[in-house]
């Protein structure tokens, strides 16, 4: 079988407008403390890709408009529907009261290998990444419903927080919509 690689022609992109009255893939994300401008605009990317409802981003997770943002955004950011907050626990607070389940991506005792995580039909989820060093901080760990790790077996155990989100994302992804 021989493969001809896609013009950007032929993809079937939606424009701005058609991708903001889509149907979205009923997760949020919320980004706490990311210092890295490249990394806030690769989510940016990945939510798109994926119909991600909404963005929140929290704490010192800096904001659109902002050159380096959007070199690695490609625009994501004006179809990616977003909100900030100064306090993570504002967004999470409101986020259960709707009735969101609150997932933090994080390596922790108990936690869930991602692999492992069964999702619940016609539920909300809010899938939590945290600063680039340090991670998603304890208090916030406690407050989720469930603590989720991707599997490593490597020497670093650890993945780039645009990468881990791409990873996550593509894997509820699959659980939900395919």
């Amino acid at each position: 079988m021989k493969y001809r690689k896609l013009k950007n022609s032929e993809l079937n992109r939606l424009s701005v407008t058609d991708f903001k009255n889509s149907d979205k893939t009923p997760l949020l994300v919320v980004l706490d403390n990311i210092r890295s401008l490249n990394n806030i605009g690769s989510v940016f990317r990945t939510c798109d890709a994926f119909a991600i409802e909404k963005v929140y981003l929290c704490g010192i997770t800096a904001q659109p408009p902002h050159n380096d943002i959007n070199k690695t955004a490609l625009g994501a950011t004006e179809s990616v529907a977003w909100e900030y907050a100064t306090d993570v626990f504002t967004i999470i607070n409101k986020l259960k009261a709707d009735g969101v389940k609150i997932i933090a991506i994080e390596q922790a005792e108990n936690s869930v290998a991602l692999q492992d995580l069964e999702l619940a039909k016609n539920q909300k989820y809010a899938v939590i990444f945290g600063n680039e060093v340090k991670g998603i901080q304890q208090s916030l760990v406690n407050a989720a419903d469930y603590c989720v790790e991707i599997p490593q077996v490597g020497t670093k155990h650890s993945l780039n927080i645009s990468v881990s989100c791409g990873v996550v994302l593509w894997d509820l992804f699959k659980k939900i919509r395919l």
